[in-house]
C-alpha cells in the first residue's frame, strides 16, 4: 500500500493538532497510563519492546480469551515463525459479535452495519440480528460437513450478509477465503483451487453503474476450471427483492430465466441453506495460532499468494489500528471503500466490531448516478471516518469541486487512505475540500501479508502532505541499505524492513514455507523485506518512494517508477501518470511515461516536450522519458489501483496475463493506441 512524493514538495506541516486535541486521543490516554508523556515516546517504546506492547494490549482493549495465553510469544524458531500468545484460545467471532449480542448486553440492539445499495436501498443490521445470522451460517456449515480447519470461499457482493458469512465461518472454526467480487473466472478459479475450497458462498449478482452484474455464472465456470471438488454452493439472491431489479426481474421471468443456473445436489439458495437453520450455535474455541482467514494477494503481479492469518493475529492488529490509529469513538460511523475480497474489507469489520462500532457498507460505483455519490452518502448518513485510495480521489477531483461543495461533510472527523501513491495536489484537495482543513489524513501502508500497517500516523501527530507519519505501534520498523545496515538516521532512501515480527504477520504461505522465506526473508538476515523504498526526513516524517523491486535501472542509476510519476503529477497540467521501463540499446533501460491531463488542458507536442524536460529537471537528465504518451484513462482495479503490469505488457507487446482484476478493460485500448 505505497504512498510517494519527493520530500522537497512536502517539506511543510499543513496539519497541526488544535489545542487539547492530542490529550483527547486514545493513543495518548494509553501512553499516559504507561508512563509516557508523548505519542513519540509511546511509538519508540512500543518498537523497542514489542513484547511489552503486545502483552499490554489485550486487556487494555478489552479483548476476551477463552483461555489466557501462557506467554506473549515463542520465537525460538526465529522471527520468521514466531508463535504469538501460545497457550491462549480465542475466536474473532466472539469478540466481534457474540459478546455484544448476548442477553442483557447494552450493545445488543446497537447497529452493527448500515448498508446502502447502489439502487438507494438502505438496511440496518443490529448486533443481535448479525449474531443470529452468523449462527445460522455456522449451522449451515456443520450440516454440510464443514469442520474446524476446512476452507470456505466468499465470492459475494458487498451486502450485509457477507459479514454474517465471515463471522459464521470463524464461529465454526473454519477458514474464510474472501474472493473479490470483481474477479473473473481465472482469478476466482485460482482462489478456489489453491486452498481446495470445500464450500462456496456466492450470489446471483450485484449492481454496478445501474446494471446487473452476474456472479453465479462466473462462479460455476471457476468451479469447473478449478482442479478441486467444491462440495456445496450456497447462492444468495441479491436481485430477488431489490426495487432496482423489478423491471429486470420481470424481463427474466418472462424469458424463463428468473433463477440463476443451479446444479442439482450441489447448489442451494441462501433462504433454504441458511435461512432455515437454527439461530443458536456454540462458537468453537480456537487456539490463538489457528488460521481464521486466507487472504490472497491481488494477482496484479505474478501468481497470487495465499496469506495465512490467525485468530489472535487478525484480532489484535485490526483492533489496535482502529482504536489507536483511527481513534475509535462509540459514535463513529466508519466507511472504508473496499470489497470483502481485499484486506481492507475484513480489517474494517474486525477492527470496528471489536468495539461494537457501526460499519457503513456500500455496494456500487463511486460515480453512480452522479460523481457525488460518496459525498452524498457521507452527508446522508453522518459518516465520521472515510477511507479511500489516492487514485480514486484523483478521479473524483477531476469531476470538479462543486460536487463536494453541494454537501455537508461536517460529520467527518478523520480521513484515511491507502493503496496508491499520493501526489501533493490531490492530498491537499482531499484535506481541504473533503476534510475542511480540520480532518487529519491517516495515510497508512502495510499490506495483506501483515493484515495491517507498518506505517501510519496517529491522530494528534502533525502532518506534511503525503506523509505516512511514523511506524505503527508495536512495529519494529527500520530503513536499511543493500547490506542491511540501518540508514534511517541519515535520512537517506533505503529498504523498508521489519526487524521483528508482530502477531498478525503471516507465518507462511498456504503453498508452503519456501516461497514465503524467499519473498520476505531472503534478502536480509532475520529481517522482513517489504519491498518498498522508504525515507525519514529530518523532522521525523516518513515517506515511501514506490516498490524497490520495480526500480528502473537507467545507465546504472536507479529510480522508482513512482518518483517519475510524482514528478509528472507535480506539473499543473497532469492529473495522473504511469511510468515503465523498456529495453534501450544505449542505457539498458529507458523510461516511458503515460500521462492523463487535467480536463481543461489540451494535448500538444510542445506540452509533451515540456513534461519530458520537467522530469529531467526534477530527477536528472538520465531519467528524462524517452517517450511521453497521452491517454484518457488507465487500466485500474475496482479499488482504484493503476495496473502497471498491464501497461508494461501492452506497450511492449507481451502477454497481458490475467485481466480479471481490471475494472475498465477498455482502457487497455488507450495504451495500445498511444503506442
Amino acid at each position: 500500500m505505497p504512498s510517494d512524493t519527493t520530500l522537497e514538495e512536502t517539506d511543510r506541516v499543513v496539519f497541526e493538532p488544535p489545542e487539547g486535541y492530542v490529550e483527547g486521543t486514545n493513543a495518548y490516554e494509553f501512553a499516559q497510563e504507561h508512563g509516557y508523556d508523548s505519542l513519540e515516546e509511546l511509538i519508540a517504546a512500543s518498537a523497542d519492546d514489542v513484547e511489552w506492547f503486545w502483552d499490554a494490549l489485550p486487556e487494555y482493549l478489552g479483548v476476551e480469551w477463552y483461555e489466557e495465553y501462557d506467554s506473549v510469544r515463542d520465537d525460538s524458531d526465529g522471527p520468521q515463525f514466531t508463535e504469538w500468545y501460545p497457550g491462549g484460545s480465542i475466536n474473532v467471532a466472539h469478540n466481534t459479535v457474540d459478546r455484544w449480542a448476548q442477553l442483557g448486553a447494552p450493545e445488543r440492539n446497537r447497529v452493527a452495519i448500515t448498508w446502502e445499495g447502489e439502487d438507494g436501498e438502505v438496511r440496518e443490521t443490529t448486533f443481535h440480528e448479525l449474531a443470529r445470522q452468523a449462527n445460522q451460517v455456522a449451522n449451515c456449515l456443520r450440516e454440510r460437513g464443514i469442520e474446524k480447519g476446512d476452507t470456505v470461499g466468499l465470492y459475494m457482493p458487498m451486502v450485509p450478509e457477507v459479514t454474517a458469512i465471515m463471522y459464521g465461518i470463524f464461529k465454526a472454526g473454519a477458514i474464510a477465503v474472501p474472493i473479490f467480487s470483481g474477479f473473473g473466472v481465472d482469478a476466482t478459479a485460482t482462489r478456489i483451487e489453491d486452498p481446495e475450497v470445500d464450500l462456496l458462498f456466492t450470489a446471483d449478482g450485484f449492481y454496478r453503474r445501474g446494471s446487473e452484474v452476474g456472479l453465479k455464472e462466473p462462479a460455476d465456470e471457476a468451479i469447473e476450471e478449478a482442479d478441486t471438488d467444491v462440495g456445496s454452493v450456497v447462492v444468495y439472491r441479491r436481485f430477488e427483492d431489490s426495487e432496482a431489479s423489478s423491471d429486470a426481474s420481470e424481463s427474466r421471468t418472462q424469458s424463463g430465466d428468473s433463477d440463476p443456473p443451479m446444479t442439482d445436489g450441489r447448489d442451494e439458495f441462501w433462504s433454504e441453506a441458511v435461512g432455515a437453520q437454527d439461530d443458536a450455535f456454540d462458537t468453537v474455541e480456537t487456539d490463538a495460532s489457528d488460521p481464521c482467514m486466507l487472504l490472497y494477494s491481488s494477482g496484479t503481479t505474478g501468481k497470487p499468494k495465499g496469506i495465512v492469518h490467525t485468530h489472535a493475529g487478525a484480532q489484535m492488529q485490526a483492533a489496535k489500528e482502529i482504536y489507536f490509529g483511527f481513534d475509535h469513538e462509540p459514535s463513529d460511523r466508519f466507511f472504508w471503500v473496499s470489497d470483502i475480497g481485499w484486506m481492507m474489507g475484513p480489517w474494517t469489520l474486525i477492527g470496528n466490531h471489536t468495539f461494537a462500532g457501526n460499519i457503513f457498507m456500500y455496494e456500487g460505483a463511486p460515480d453512480h448516478p452522479e460523481p457525488d455519490r460518496f459525498w452524498a452518502m457521507i452527508d446522508r448518513h453522518d459518516l465520521t471516518v472515510f477511507g479511500i485510495s489516492p487514485t480514486a480521489i484523483r478521479a473524483l477531483r477531476k469531476k470538479g469541486d462543486e460536487w463536494v461543495e453541494d454537501h455537508d461533510l461536517s460529520s467527518l472527523r478523520l480521513l484515511g487512505s491507502t493503496g496508491e501513491p499520493w501526489d501533493p495536489e490531490s492530498w491537499m484537495w482531499f484535506y481541504e475540500q473533503v476534510g475542511g482543513e480540520r480532518c487529519p489524513i491517516i495515510n497508512i501502508s502495510g499490506g495483506t501479508e501483515i493484515f495491517g500497517c507498518f506505517l501510519m500516523p496517529l491522530p494528534g501527530q502533525p502532518l506534511k502532505p503525503c506523509t505516512l507519519g511514523s511506524p505503527g505501534l508495536g512495529m519494529d520498523i527500520d530503513i536499511v541499505n543493500a547490506k542491511g545496515e540501518s540508514i534511517r538516521d541519515s535520512h537517506e532512501r533505503g529498504y523498508l524492513v521489519a526487524r521483528d515480527s508482530c502477531p498478525s504477520m503471516t507465518k507462511s504461505l498456504w503453498s508452503g514455507d519456501e516461497r514465503y522465506l524467499d519473498e520476505y526473508w531472503g534478502r536480509f538476515e532475520d529481517m522482513w523485506d517489504h519491498g518498498d523504498w522508504a525515507q525519514e526526513d529530518e523532522d521525523g516524517f516518513w515517506f515511501l518512494h514506490g516498490r524497490a523491486d520495480d526500480a528502473l535501472n537507467v545507465a546504472g542509476r536507479k529510480v522508482g517508477p513512482a518518483e517519475v510519476e510524482g514528478a509528472l503529477i507535480d506539473h499543473d497540467a497532469v492529473n495522473a501518470a504511469a511510468a515503465i521501463g523498456v529495453p534501450d540499446d544505449t542505457t539498458g533501460t529507458a523510461v516511458v511515461t503515460f500521462v492523463q491531463l487535467e480536463p481543461d488542458v489540451e494535448e500538444s507536442d510542445a506540452l509533451r516536450e515540456e513534461l519530458r524536460d520537467h522530469v529531467g529537471e526534477e530527477l536528472g537528465k538520465p531519467f528524462r522519458p524517452r517517450e511521453l504518451l497521452f491517454v484518457d484513462a488507465f487500466p485500474m482495479t475496482q479499488s482504484g489501483k493503476i495496473v502497471r503490469r498491464v501497461i508494461q505488457a501492452t506497450h511492449t507487446g507481451e502477454d497481458l496475463g490475467d485481466l480479471s482484476s481490471i475494472e475498465n478493460p477498455e482502457a487497455i485500448e488507450e495504451i495500445e493506441d498511444a503506442r
